[in-house]
């Protein structure tokens, strides 16, 4: 029978156990360097991101890991959340009743404790009490949130009235009645928060909230929010005010809050309205009776002096001057600073219509609006002067250059 053959003796063969062992060293001193760097990666990114999301809690506005409502600042918000902790004990006490009694009857009664299952038929007394009871925890739930919802919806007796019409993406208030009767701007994102936005750096605590003009009311009056919709449904809210009213294009609702703290207080449009919904921030700027009165009167000297004589001559440098002002604040948020657009936003630099020669072009695309209602109408929002000063400056911006100037009397005549 042939013997295996025999390894000669200077040869070392390791065996199956040193080898193991060898390969199971090797692996348990590469483990904890591995685990060393990847735990390292993970606080460094943990770190990283804290601090890229450090924030404080916003007066009148979100607060860090926030968990309730909102501290409210009307009489309204302190009873809708009276209500809700009314309601949240009432579902809390029903469901500790009705499982307590599942868990405690299937406990009790198994059968492995040898119960054994009743044999009856048609309670008079449990039919008559499932029904009585629940119909009392609907009438005692019913009748605080009808005190409430009724208050909600009386918007009589305003002492100012201000129509909030919500556009894709800003804000339009137009004061109707009241003290600052008259007065009527546009609400817009400011354009920094934007850019931060579009550069996926965010910072401040008021990060998507700031805007460029806020809206003005006085303390302890009576505000009544009117709300419509140029383009699609938005919906006009403020947390803190206990405020929440759709705006929907072709109807006219209504809401009203009485503040009763001075301060700034922040809110969103709550309904889908587009792919800029997140960019439609609420910003209402509570101020004392004389603060408020002083801020009318300023308002309104600023909108006399911006009601410009149509019949005037201007130079370009100042008419670009005033054109750069009113796009940054009208038009920068969809058209960006650098006039290139963003997905449908068509760009300005280097537009067709822009660099016509025919300026009747552009001027009746910001007079009439674009779009089907992306781009709103301007027309009666922005007096003559400041359409002719924005064509002007879209006219001359960026790479267009084509030097020409267009006269308010111009815009007053292609209208």
């Amino acid at each position: 029978m042939a013997q295996p053959p025999v390894a000669p003796a200077h040869r070392h063969v390791p065996s199956p156990t040193i080898h193991l062992t060898m390969k199971t060293t090797k692996t348990l001193w590469l483990t904890p360097v591995q685990g060393a760097v990847k735990a390292a990666l993970f606080i460094g990114a943990a770190l990283a991101t804290r601090a890229a999301l450090a924030v404080n809690d916003l007066p009148g506005g979100p607060a860090v890991n926030q968990l309730n409502l909102h501290p409210p600042v009307t009489r309204i918000a302190v009873e809708q959340i009276w209500l809700h902790n009314f309601m949240l004990v009432i579902c809390t006490l029903i469901f500790v009743g009705v499982f307590g009694v599942m868990f405690y009857s299937v406990f009790k009664h198994r059968k492995s404790r040898g119960a054994r299952p009743a044999n009856f038929h048609e309670s008079v007394t449990v039919e008559m009490a499932w029904t009585i009871v629940p119909f009392l925890i609907v009438i005692g739930m019913a009748l605080p949130a009808t005190k409430v919802v009724v208050a909600m919806k009386d918007t009589t007796n305003a002492d100012v009235t201000i129509k909030a019409t919500g556009y894709q993406w800003k804000w339009g208030y137009d004061y109707l009645a009241g003290e600052g009767q008259g007065i009527g701007f546009v609400s817009t994102l400011d354009v920094a928060h934007r850019e931060m936005s579009d550069a996926g750096k965010p910072q401040g605590d008021d990060y998507l909230l700031k805007v460029d003009n806020p809206l003005v009311v006085p303390v302890d009056r009576k505000i009544r929010i009117v709300t419509t919709a140029a383009d699609v449904i938005h919906a006009w809210m403020v947390p803190a005010f206990g405020v929440k009213q759709d705006a929907v294009p072709g109807f006219v609702r209504d809401t009203w809050f009485r503040a009763e703290k001075v301060g700034d207080y922040y809110g969103q449009c709550a309904e889908l309205c587009g792919k800029e919904h997140a960019y439609m921030p609420i910003h209402v700027k509570v101020l004392s009776r004389a603060d408020y009165t002083a801020w009318v009167d300023a308002r309104k000297k600023e909108m006399a002096a911006a009601a410009d004589d149509p019949s005037k001559t201007w130079d370009m440098p100042a008419l670009v001057a005033r054109g750069e002002a009113v796009y940054n604040a009208n038009c920068a948020v969809c058209h960006r600073p650098d006039g290139k657009g963003a997905g449908p936003i068509k760009p300005l630099d280097g537009s067709a219509i822009v660099r016509d020669a025919d300026k009747s072009k552009a001027l009746a695309i910001v007079h009439n609006g674009a779009g089907a209602g992306a781009m709103p109408a301007w027309k009666g929002k922005l007096s003559e002067t400041e359409i002719a000063a924005v064509v002007t400056f879209a006219k001359n911006a960026w790479s267009n250059k084509t030097g020409q100037i267009v006269q308010p009397a111009e815009a007053a005549a292609a209208q």
